[in-house]
């Protein structure tokens, strides 16, 4: 009996324990409980995928020309980089994809601000050739719905950024609908829109259809969602040209253990642009431009099956699972142009184009309130408010190592008036440095360069263009404000946590 009563004890004894809410490792207090204050750990297991979007776990590559400069550009001098997990979008963004966009632009700001809706129109007018008839593709390709499940064309790299700040707030808004924390709000206009930095700041209430998730607080029963909960999902962005170069390749089907086994010329094996499998015999693995006057072949055995773009599911995936990182549509990505970028650029998420920027706040140090679209103002960093860091000063780094003052062979090396208080401030030694000139003039655009600050990279071949741009170590760069009838959008998403997953 006594052997019994000591079993039920020590069992009671485990359930209790069982029951325990857990501890702080380093002080002892519980977690999620409102006599201790209610500090909270929310339970989080795995970073949900967004739509559309698969997994690139990763890695150590060579980026750069691993082939023939055939142009003789010497602007992807190779070297090895190393790229963190993230999220890239399966296939590049569709046409109805963007007529979803404009459809919510006009609904929310058509009224009164039709010009932000006329901001993001594609434009139609890049299918004109002064010496082609292309006109069916300026009236129809954008709307038409044989079209629609082609890549959209016509958009400027700041469009694309605008829609991939719209697309977050779009998934964000419908998660928190799924949570059963907001309803569908249909009646969103101008500044009352869900936007996710505003719904973080706590300007943003409407559509709700709860007050929020249960708190611990002692002095409160509800609060908002909350980044620590890990509801949200992070931004939808352009990717790095390093990302995107490393995505195509898809290396992670070439390599056994750490070995790549294969240098890869295109996003799939081997050295040539035809399927060589026995059932695909022959078959173009992309949608390219085979030689002068040939954009899709012979009638009765096309080669490529079209004669611009192609349906973004068209041909076959790398081993990545992304379809058409080689053909079909070039692709915008972050990054600014520089000649010589891989020689500048770190070695660990390679990427030149930071121009650091921090909210607008009052005077009470409060979050300022959102603009007449909904959004969060922000401003660049000062150089007065980082003077004791030591990895940056300035917000814009675009010309760091390459187009600054320090680096211009105009500079003169004087002994600036401020710079011996400046030193004392952070190291109490005197410095010497640059006078900085007006102009930036190793990248003085029209005068001494064709390149500037601008300048974006666009990366991959398209529909118009040889097999040779199909190597996705190729770059090429256009104005930020201009079109083209071959570059699309493909968007990425930050992987957070483990860059394999559990």
């Amino acid at each position: 009996m006594k052997s019994l009563f000591s079993i039920v004890s020590l069992f009671v004894l485990i359930l209790a324990s069982g029951c325990n809410k857990e501890r702080s490792s380093t002080t002892g207090w519980e977690y999620n409980n409102p006599d201790n204050g209610g500090f909270e750990k929310p339970s989080f297991f795995e970073q949900e995928t967004g739509p559309n979007l698969v997994l690139v776990q990763g890695g150590t590559f060579t980026m750069g020309r691993i082939v023939d400069d055939v142009m003789y550009n010497w602007d992807a001098i190779p070297r090895r980089v190393t790229v963190s997990s993230f999220y890239m979008d399966e296939t590049e963004i569709k046409n109805f994809d963007w007529l979803e966009y404009l459809y919510w632009l006009g609904r929310v700001y058509g009224i009164d601000y039709p010009q932000v809706v006329e901001n993001a129109r594609p434009d139609t007018l890049v299918w004109r050739d002064r010496l082609a008839y292309n006109e069916p593709y300026v009236d129809y390709y954008l709307r038409h719905p044989a079209y629609r499940d082609y890549p959209v064309v016509g958009v400027s790299w700041l469009q694309a950024v605008d829609y991939a700040a719209w697309r977050t707030d779009r998934v964000n808004e419908l998660i928190m609908i799924r949570e059963g924390l907001f309803e569908h709000y249909t009646n969103q206009i101008n500044e009352d829109n869900f936007n996710s930095e505003a719904y973080l700041a706590g300007q943003y209430e409407s559509g709700k259809k709860t007050e929020g998730l249960p708190s611990f607080h002692p002095n409160s029963d509800f609060r908002n969602v909350r980044m620590e909960d890990g509801i949200l999902l992070p931004k939808y962005r352009l990717p790095t040209e390093a990302e995107w170069e490393y995505a195509a390749y898809g290396l992670i089907g070439n390599s056994v253990g750490e070995r790549v086994v294969e240098r890869r010329y295109w996003p799939w094996g081997g050295h040539a642009v035809r399927n060589p499998e026995d059932k695909y015999l022959g078959m173009m693995l992309a949608n390219f431009k085979r030689g002068a006057g040939d954009m899709m072949g012979v009638a009765g055995h096309l080669n490529d099956n079209a004669e611009i773009t192609a349906p973004v599911y068209s041909y076959w995936p790398n081993d990545n699972g992304l379809y058409n990182m080689a053909g079909n549509v070039s692709e915008w990505v972050m990054d600014v142009y520089r000649p010589l970028s891989n020689e500048d650029r770190s070695d660990f998420r390679a990427f030149r184009g930071n121009v650091y920027k921090t909210v607008v706040k009052d005077q009470d140090g409060l979050v300022a309130e959102k603009d007449s679209l909904g959004r969060i103002p922000k401003r660049d960093v000062t150089e007065d408010e980082n003077i004791t860091r030591r990895n940056y000063r300035k917000a814009d780094n675009i010309n760091y190592l390459d187009g600054d003052w320090e680096s211009n062979i105009t500079g003169q090396w004087t002994e600036e008036p401020e710079a011996e208080e400046k030193a004392f401030k952070l190291n109490n030694k005197y410095e010497e440095t640059y006078n900085e000139p007006e102009s930036n003039a190793m990248y003085d655009y029209t005068m001494t360069s064709m390149i500037n600050d601008k300048a974006r990279v666009y990366k991959g071949g398209s529909w118009k263009d040889r097999a040779y741009y199909m190597n996705p170590g190729t770059r090429r760069y256009l104005d930020e404000k201009l079109s083209t009838d071959y570059i699309g959008v493909r968007l990425v998403m930050d992987r957070v946590g483990s860059p394999a997953g559990f």
